[in-house]
């Protein structure tokens, strides 16, 4: 009888540049299946955004592995600490009809993620089976980049050189996509399909939210195609200013895994046929970018601290914080009448997403003008992003709480409403996301109030002095 190999999805839902789906699918015919684990959801914070965008991406990638005879299996396990269990009452299930010899699956980098594959490894080892990882979610495989001392990288611009030096000998290439294989037919209980956000106990995300982030391989593609092609160029001048459509948007498709950071890479290489050639500056701002990404999934695989709610820097958890619920409540509902400040909150709340320098913007203004703990801001935006992604949300608070890996100087805060007169000058931004104030000249719209205190507006005074508060934090930070 013929042996087949389970291909273990998770945040990988694509079937092009699928390192551990290629690999199973050169020793046998494949199997797919998908474990869906709505209570490890809630613990860590998935924003049902994110999760409805998998959930339909996964309808997608269902459709294209039938194109390669490859049926996909999707079950619901509630927690992750009986998904060994579930993976190998599957494999014994399907032993009669179609034996299963091994799963192939490709390596995630959490703390929680690699304690439940060393459970289902240590599972099936014990029946004669294993457990076959696979490096995909990064360019370069966690655990080998290492500095002169055989230690890890600290600093970005440290790991920047050595990726440099790595990607001019040899760029990683994408795996080609699998030939189809034969049919396979399985037994009517694993033909189900997949459930929706309300079936695991989520409320359902109204169709206009869904419209904004259309799934498929097919539509990352074009994204990335039309950013390299009519964007990249004008990257570096473009991307810090957040009314402009000067960023690439693909970072949920990244981190879903529809899309793979090789397959960026050989966009961004494209004209050069795939040799380590910078023809602008905005090609290599935008490479720096990917390369923060992969230095922070790094950085979780090196030092899982930071996966454990504490800082990269271990003398800033004596800092301070303060205990302020009614001003944590105003930054989390865009309602500190900081316009630029408000604005990103709302973007976050109605869209799921925020541009990169408005997140900053955010970020430090809660952790230093408001001086509330990081953590519960990296929190919030776990519970609304749809690209939430562990490694780099982490590792963006970090940097603004200055807790973390070349993180900012704890005296140099930013000013919101400088960066809003700076990256918005016109008030576009503040606009499309505070239309209260949308009436306001480009003067005005940054902060309302400040010439004309008594003006009559739908809209909060501030609730912090920015002055004040600034010296407040610098204060805090001292005490260390």
């Amino acid at each position: 009888m013929q042996n087949y190999n389970l291909v273990w999805f998770r945040q990988d839902l694509r079937i092009s540049d699928h390192t551990a789906l290629w690999h199973a699918s050169q020793v046998g015919a494949c199997i797919g299946v998908v474990i869906l684990s709505p209570q490890q959801y809630r613990l860590h914070h998935d924003a049902p955004i994110k999760i409805d965008f998998y959930l339909r991406q996964l309808n997608a990638l269902k459709d294209e592995l039938a194109q390669l005879n490859i049926p996909l299996i999707v079950q619901i396990t509630p927690s992750w600490a009986d998904i060994a269990q579930t993976l190998l009452q599957l494999c014994q299930t399907l032993k009669d009809s179609h034996p299963i010899q091994n799963i192939y699956a490709n390596i995630e980098l959490g703390v929680n993620e690699l304690k439940r594959d060393l459970e289902v490894q240590q599972t099936l080892n014990q029946h004669g089976q294993d457990l076959v990882l696979y490096h995909d979610r990064t360019l370069f495989p966690v655990g080998t980049v290492r500095n002169q001392s055989m230690k890890p990288y600290q600093v970005f611009s440290a790991f920047k050189k050595y990726a440099y030096q790595q990607l001019n000998v040899s760029i990683p290439r994408c795996f080609p996509l699998p030939q189809p294989q034969l049919p396979i037919q399985l037994p009517k209980q694993y033909l189900s399909t997949v459930p929706s956000l309300e079936h695991l106990g989520f409320d359902p995300l109204p169709t206009a939210q869904q419209n904004l982030w259309a799934v498929t391989e097919q539509h990352a593609h074009h994204l990335l195609d039309d950013f390299t092609r009519e964007k990249m160029h004008d990257y570096q001048q473009q991307r810090d200013f957040p009314a402009l459509s000067g960023t690439s948007q693909l970072s949920a498709y990244l981190n879903c895994g529809i899309l793979s950071i090789r397959q960026c890479l050989a966009a961004v290489f494209a004209h050069s046929q795939g040799h380590f050639h910078l023809e602008n500056v905005g090609q290599q701002t935008w490479l720096d970018e990917l390369l923060w990404r992969e230095f922070y999934q790094h950085i979780l695989f090196d030092y899982s601290k930071v996966s454990k709610h504490r800082p990269f820097k271990d003398q800033t958890t004596q800092v301070a914080w303060r205990n302020d619920s009614a001003g944590l409540a105003a930054w989390q509902q865009g309602k500190t009448g900081i316009p630029i400040v408000d604005a990103g909150m709302q973007q976050l709340l109605q869209k799921g997403w925020m541009h990169n320098r408005v997140r900053m913007i955010c970020a430090m203004f809660l952790c230093k003008n408001l001086l509330i703990d990081w953590r519960l801001g990296e929190q919030w935006f776990m519970q609304h992003l749809i690209d939430g992604d562990l490694a780099a949300n982490n590792g963006g608070w970090q940097w603004c709480a200055s807790t973390g890996t070349d993180a900012v100087p704890y005296f140099r805060i930013f000013n919101p409403v400088s960066q809003s007169q700076k990256f918005d000058p016109n008030g576009d931004y503040i606009r499309t996301w505070l239309p209260e104030l949308a009436h306001l000249d480009a003067k005005n719209i940054h902060e309302p109030y400040v010439k004309n205190p008594n003006l009559k507006l739908d809209y909060p005074h501030p609730i912090v002095d920015l002055k004040l508060s600034r010296l407040r934090a610098i204060e805090a930070f001292k005490q260390l």
